[in-house]
């Protein structure tokens, strides 16, 4: 699966991409955050906060229950603001 990362979430984690094989018990965009964190210190204080952390499956905004089955490419990003 392929994870992009975006923002201050990029700098953290200190890549922009990486391809990982996911465990089988990861099943959500939210079990998949608390994977990453485990993951190491960078992911761990990149994603301290989960609710200021959106995610993307397959370009679609998902919701933290959202299921990550099947997904070729999954977004973590910081919320967005403009005008």
């Amino acid at each position: 699966m392929k994870l992009l990362y975006f923002a201050w979430l990029r700098e953290r984690i200190g890549r922009s991409k990486e391809e990982l094989d996911v465990p089988p018990g990861v099943t959500t965009t939210s079990a998949l955050v608390e994977w990453l964190k485990a993951r190491g210190p960078e992911y761990a204080y990149a994603l301290a906060e989960p609710a200021a952390v959106r995610v993307a499956v397959d370009r679609v905004h998902a919701s933290g229950d959202a299921s990550i089955a099947g997904a070729r490419e999954i977004a973590i990003f910081p919320p967005m603001t403009g005008g």
